[in-house]
């Protein structure tokens, strides 16, 4: 009998995985993918037809008898590999949420042959002949802005893969970059597994730490908190972080220098905005010093309540501020100062009517509005699909929304694409699948999910880089939707932060989840009043993670490095006070090390800061939703891509160069 069963389970396995849904064209609303016929077994088979897809497509390039020009070789550039872009775009999202241990398995076997594929795409000597020729041309081709943008960077992907480096160092080069695609994966599944188990150690997810530091009253509860946290991936066993740090850093030099870099920042920023490290320094200097001035007045306020307790009889005699005390005597003070508490403003941000109020201040700005899509399988049972439509009835793109923390879920928020927007050879306009991730609080038998002022922030946040995927109006993929220089993409997802607590804005979502009564005026304006409270804190600690970034990514050598010593001289020398530890620390630095492409480019939300404030006054001067500069931003930013130059772009919408300091205009720090 148990014979009988394995093999009707080996044929139902085999007819499972018959058909595989990668290999066929999806019949699907609105191009959401077929999440329900897929299944583990397709993963590793599709990407294999993929890679065998593209690189026919690359040979027929290669092969093309016709002179080089930009519709045979960067055109088909550009379109090719559509079997390999819904493979990965289905299989990396999914294993970033639902990261089962045989999801994890597939990605590990996965990552280093798409780690080759692209090697073998961009030092292919003959392919890049043909580029090279259309590039050596561009001046006189009569290209279109956006199309210059794409030669460019499919040029620079050559370049910066290392097509001019001889047969020995592009060996290497292979060798480093397969190296560092399994080390990176292994740095965020270390972490995975390491969030999971503070969980297990302090009974709090690791997107509770914020909330739950501000409210814990038991100090040595508070400590221990404190001390797991800011030890994941530096606490020894087969977890640990360090050692994947120092051999991620020593592969990012050795590539650096290859590529004729001194160091990896160098290598890193030579195409942003910022185009050098010395520009970083000098930025995140500036903000920083003003940051921890303030950070010190916080600390200074709350030794003050602090002290009432000791003479209370609460605390010993000596007791002093410590790490673990910053956010609950924060609240403290803050509690005082503008008699803010969370549990007075929490029943007026439900999730539903947060999410409700995102898109309705979208509709506003934008014209565009918002469907549920119904009866359609998602990957997840907690996540939802809703449609997007323009003012002229035309579909703009899906976003689905997935906004609970769960152990197969790694930490933080962020948007990503299913499916990019683009045009194909027949002139289809391919309309983007975006999704939102968030681990916010989750609804209790009691309570539905109820935000914290941060988490509503957020959540404003990702839909900003949603509506940048999703109003893109591209024509070729390497520029569509957010595929912008990494210290520009946080300026349409920044600026929208900027709309969440306004008055007219709470007035539309705001409303108590029992009662239905809007947010009272007294209450939002102590959350308006309090706006800019603790920005020390918040400042300090994320320009000190920047400084952190750039530190790593200016050494020339991790000869002889101790991550902690390390990590400990980088704060000593930027001035940070012991109160205040950086926002990562590098063995949770997922940003930097665990292959989100943040490395020397953790500066970017403080750099994209300039950008969204300055261009924030231009609609407070304006009105907040002042129909001409909503489609400005619109036309001149969320549509656009990286189809040009993105300063160009900005100047386009403000008619100016942004004004440095409006960034601390808008947190106070001036």
């Amino acid at each position: 009998m148990k014979r009988i069963i394995i093999s009707v389970l080996s044929v139902m396995a085999v007819i499972s995985c018959s058909t595989n849904p990668f290999l066929v064209k999806w019949d699907t609303p609105y191009g959401i993918p077929p999440f329900e016929k897929v299944k583990e077994c397709h993963y590793i088979p599709a990407v294999k037809a993929g890679i065998e897809q593209q690189q026919a497509e690359i040979d027929a390039i290669i092969a093309c008898e016709d002179a080089p020009s930009f519709e045979n070789v960067i055109v088909a550039m550009d379109r090719s590999g559509e079997t390999l872009a819904k493979v990965s775009g289905v299989l990396f999202n999914v294993c970033e949420t639902d990261a089962t241990p045989s999801l994890m398995k597939i990605v590990e076997v996965v990552t280093p042959m798409l780690s080759e594929h692209s090697d073998n795409i961009y030092m292919n000597p003959a392919l890049f002949a043909k580029v090279e020729a259309v590039y050596n041309q561009k001046d006189s081709l009569g290209l279109t802005l956006e199309q210059e943008m794409v030669l460019k960077k499919i040029y620079e992907a050559f370049v910066r893969g290392g097509i001019a480096l001889d047969q020995e160092g592009q060996q290497r080069m292979r060798e480093i970059n397969s190296a560092l695609a399994s080390l990176t994966l292994q740095f965020g599944n270390n972490l995975l597994a390491q969030s999971n188990a503070f969980k297990e150690e302090v009974g709090i997810a690791v997107s509770e730490f914020y909330p739950t530091m501000g409210r814990c009253e038991d100090r040595e509860q508070r400590e221990k908190i404190f001390k797991a946290y800011s030890s994941r991936g530096n606490n020894g066993g087969e977890n640990d972080n360090k050692d994947i740090v120092l051999k991620i850093m020593a592969l990012r030099i050795e590539q650096a220098n290859l590529l004729g870099y001194e160091t990896p920042a160098a290598f890193t920023l030579s195409n942003k905005m910022a185009h050098d490290p010395a520009t970083v320094d000098a930025f995140l200097e500036n903000i920083f010093k003003a940051a921890v001035e303030r950070a010190k007045e916080e600390v200074a306020d709350m030794q003050k309540v602090m002290d009432e307790d000791i003479k209370a009889g609460r605390l010993e005699d000596d007791a002093t501020i410590q790490p673990w005390d910053y956010l609950y005597y924060a609240e403290r003070v803050r509690k005082a100062r503008y008699d803010l508490d969370e549990n007075e403003y929490k029943p007026y941000f439900k999730m539903e009517n947060v999410r409700a109020g995102v898109f309705g201040n979208a509709s506003k700005l934008y014209g565009v509005s918002f469907e549920p899509v119904q009866d359609v399988a998602l990957y997840n049972k907690e996540a939802e699909a809703f449609k997007v439509v323009d003012a002229d009835g035309s579909l703009i793109g899906i976003i689905i929304t997935d906004y609970y923390p769960r152990s197969t879920k790694r930490g933080g928020a962020w948007m990503n694409n299913f499916i990019e927007q683009y045009k194909t050879a027949e002139g289809v306009d391919v309309r983007p699948v975006i999704v939102n991730v968030g681990n916010f609080t989750k609804p209790t038998e009691d309570t539905p999910s109820l935000l914290t002022l941060d988490e509503v922030e957020t959540m404003f946040h990702e839909f900003g880089h949603a509506l940048h995927g999703l109003l893109s109006q591209c024509t070729y993929k390497t520029v569509s939707g957010t595929s912008v220089t990494r210290d520009f993409v946080e300026l349409p997802s920044q600026i929208n932060e900027n709309w969440a607590f306004q008055k007219e804005v709470l007035a539309t979502y705001a409303f108590h989840y029992e009662t239905g009564e809007v947010i009272p005026d007294a209450l939002v304006d102590k959350i308006l009043a309090a706006e800019n409270f603790n920005m020390g804190f918040t400042t300090t600690e994320l320009a000190a993670a920047s400084i952190l970034d750039m530190k790593w990514h200016e050494l020339t050598s991790v000869e002889g490095v101790d991550v902690e010593k390390f990590e400990k001289s980088v704060c000593e020398q930027m001035g940070l006070i012991e109160q205040i530890i950086p926002r990562y620390r590098s063995t949770y630095f997922n940003h930097i090390f665990g292959g989100s492409g943040y490395n020397a480019g953790y500066y970017s939300y403080l750099w994209a800061e300039v950008l969204d404030k300055d261009a924030f006054e231009l609609f407070m001067q304006k009105g907040i939703f002042d129909k001409e500069t909503a489609m400005s931003f619109r036309h001149n930013i969320l549509e656009k891509g990286g189809s040009a130059d993105p300063m160009d772009l900005y100047r386009a919408f403000r008619g100016a160069d942004p004004d440095p300091a409006a960034l601390l205009r808008a947190r106070g720090l001036m």
